[in-house]
């Protein structure tokens, strides 16, 4: 290195630093021993670089400085290895990780503390004696349950013993919405059910062999109730009074007798679901049916009591063989799971706890009256289940009807090349799952109500109200109703209104196409499950105009909707369609309650409220789903899918989501994490 200085004079103090630089730099680029040696040889001579920086000339911009390197700049200093900084990032982030987890420790206990209370926080209440002594009366002068004891329990409460009363019958999916939909404060709710709980009913199978425990799938009502301000009474309606406004409740009292009231409405919701279709067979009692909590605990119950006397030494082949012999009836969703489950038991759980020889003598049975399970699905997700099931060697039978239940066999009679054949399996247990059938309450309402035609639940209109009651403030949601089909007997008293608008006799009615579109509109409005056969009006029109006079008649136009009445069906009874009830009256209540005061005060008669204030149901089906043995499939109407055990989470993520509440997921998570790390729960009490 050189350079060229004009009149300098070098600073010592400066030529030390550039020296101290200097040596660092020669000490980089040259081995360790080597470098530091020469470095101290070198340490009294000053190089012309060296001169120059020190120099004052260097630093004054009056002088010019011409500058020639040869030697490379200094590299700056070597940076820490990228394992270090991994390693350092690691420690930083299990640090912050476990600060984290004490902190949140620390609060949940801090949390945890402050819910004890170590004074009473009782005091006076005023209590109305309408509450305590209610007064008799209706036709079997029963109490009327005129106050309820919690109606002055806070201010929101009292606000609500003036508003319109509103009683919900059972704690199903449908009441449950509506609870969830309800706007607070807009009536005095009173809820009405013989279970205090909401039942998770889609994972029921899964309680049945301890996967998930039972109190995962429940929600006590008071907690949902609580949202709205509202009561619940613990009771079993037993009937009501249309002209009085009353719903007759009873109940056992503390020494076993039975005791019943009124509850009065002015709005009633009929939500009691449905019972299990015996179909007239013999010897039921000698099955387990599936649609309760309790009816969960005794499957389980019976399948470990089973298993636990097949290990016993006193026990023969045959009886072994015959305690281990599994039969369910009914190829729908709630058997095969319950199969699947079973299977899922036999196969992951009982070779780790029961004596192997179990598992070989092990049999499950499905009966199934259609031609495959699962004949509500799509074809080829029915074929899919049948080959998993054949696969774990799990019988299906189908085209057989159950004839007869025993205490030890089940018979059963089976096409066989055009011929029914009777038949019998030995059982240790039997499930039940064949199809429902109404209530005790819905049959006796039915009976009162002429209208009433359907034999296997309440009819509604579209817009869920009970049809053939008076005012039309009773509904019906969930499995105890169904949505009328009689489309073309409706529509026709709607063509004759039409005609005497026009002022014309409804037999000449003709309507252009322009008349017959705005006709169709109406009918989506009232009927919205006529909607999607209404699509292509002009080439419904073209069809059904068959003298190509450019007009649809009456006769014409009454051909045309009792085609279409023809394909309507009925709404499935499914826990996905009580929901949407559920909330689409949810939501119509609250519209009405805030629309009754300008209603009233135009005197649009209160029968009119309901199509008013809102549009009329429709149901959107979303899909179906089930489980089978660690794997899952999924119907969507048009688009299938099914798999193994990447389908069997998308099918827990799906029900852990529709979960009533946090607590409940928070449950569901960690029975599914313990059955993966602990197993199932075997313990039978």
């Amino acid at each position: 290195m050189s350079a060229a200085l004009l009149r300098s004079r070098p600073d010592p103090h400066a030529l030390k630093r550039i020296a101290l630089l200097s040596r660092r730099y020669q000490s980089s680029k040259s081995p360790a021993s080597a470098g530091l040696a020469a470095s101290r040889t070198r340490l009294p001579h000053r190089t012309a670089t060296a001169q120059c920086l020190a120099s004052r000339a260097f630093f004054n911009p009056q002088y010019t400085v011409r500058h020639n390197s040869t030697i490379p700049e200094a590299s700056e200093p070597p940076r820490r290895s990228s394992f270090r900084n991994a390693i350092f990032k690691s420690f930083a982030y299990c640090g912050g990780f476990i600060v984290m987890s004490g902190a949140a420790v620390v609060a949940f206990f801090i949390y945890d503390a402050s819910t004890y209370r170590e004074h009473s926080s009782a005091e006076d209440i005023p209590v109305s004696e309408l509450a305590l002594n209610p007064r008799r009366g209706g036709p079997k002068n029963l109490p009327i349950a005129e106050v309820l004891l919690g109606d002055s329990d806070s201010e929101a409460k009292l606000e609500q013993k003036d508003k319109p009363r509103l009683v919900i019958l059972g704690t199903g999916w449908g009441s449950i919405a509506l609870l969830k939909h309800l706007n607070p404060g807009d009536y005095h709710v009173t809820v009405v059910s013989p279970t205090n709980y909401f039942l998770f009913t889609p994972m029921l199978p899964s309680a049945t062999v301890g996967t998930l425990g039972l109190r995962s799938l429940v929600e006590p009502v008071r907690r949902i109730v609580q949202r709205v301000h509202g009561h619940f009474l613990k009771g079993e309606a037993q009937d009501v009074d249309f002209s009085e406004k009353l719903v007759e409740v009873s109940q056992l009292d503390a020494n076993g007798k039975e005791q019943r009231f009124y509850l009065p409405y002015d709005k009633l919701v009929i939500g009691v679901g449905c019972v299990t279709n015996p179909h007239g067979v013999k010897g039921l009692d000698n099955c387990h049916f599936l649609k309760s909590i309790d009816d969960a605990r005794k499957i389980k119950n019976k399948v470990l009591e089973n298993m636990e006397l097949a290990c016993l030494p006193t026990t023969s082949d045959d009886e072994r063989k015959r305690l281990l012999s599994f039969v369910v009836c009914g190829g729908g969703p709630t058997g095969v799971e319950f199969a699947a489950e079973l299977f899922d038991l036999l196969n992951e759980d009982l070779l780790y706890s029961f004596p192997k020889i179990l598992r070989n003598e092990i049999s499950v049975h499905i009966i199934q009256s259609r031609s495959h399970i699962l004949n509500t699905y799509d074809e080829a997700l029915s074929r899919y289940a049948e080959s998993r099931f054949a696969r774990d060697h799990v019988d299906v039978l189908t085209n057989a009807r159950v004839a007869e239940v025993r205490d030890d066999r089940v018979l059963f009679t089976q096409e066989e090349d055009g011929k029914r054949i009777l038949k019998e399996i030995p059982m240790g247990f039997c499930l039940w799952s064949t199809g429902v059938a109404r209530a005790d309450l819905c049959k006796r309402l039915s009976d009162k109500l002429e209208s009433q035609n359907n034999k296997h639940a309440l009819e509604t209109d579209s817009h869920l109200r009970l049809i053939g009651a008076p005012l039309g403030d009773v509904y019906a949601i969930g499995d105890c109703s169904t949505v009328q089909n009689n489309l073309a007997g409706n529509i026709m008293s709607f063509l004759r209104t039409i005609a005497w608008e026009k002022g014309k006799d409804p037999e000449k009615l003709h309507l252009t196409f322009r008349e017959w579109r705005e006709v169709a509109t109406r009918i989506r409005k009232r009927f919205p499950q006529a909607s999607n056969h209404l699509r292509r009006l002009d080439k419904l029109f073209e069809q059904y105009d068959k003298d190509q006079s450019g007009t649809l008649e009456f006769g014409e136009l009454s051909e045309l909707l009792h085609q279409i009445d023809t394909k309507l069906t009925s709404l499935p009874a499914t826990a996905q369609r009580a929901n949407q009830q559920g909330e689409y009256l949810g939501r119509k209540l609250t519209k009405i309650a805030a629309a009754l005061p300008g209603m009233q005060a135009n005197q649009i008669d209160y029968g009119d409220l309901d199509e008013a204030c809102y549009k009329a149901f429709k149901y959107k089906h979303l899909g179906s789903l089930a489980y089978i043995s660690n794997a899952a499939i999924f119907d969507f109407g048009g688009l299938n899918f099914s798999g193994g055990v990447l389908a069997m989470y998308l099918w827990r993520s799906v029900y852990f989501a529709e979960s009533v509440s946090f607590r409940t997921r928070c449950m569901l998570a960690m029975d599914w994490a313990k059955r993966s790390l602990f197993g199932r729960d075997l313990m039978s009490f």
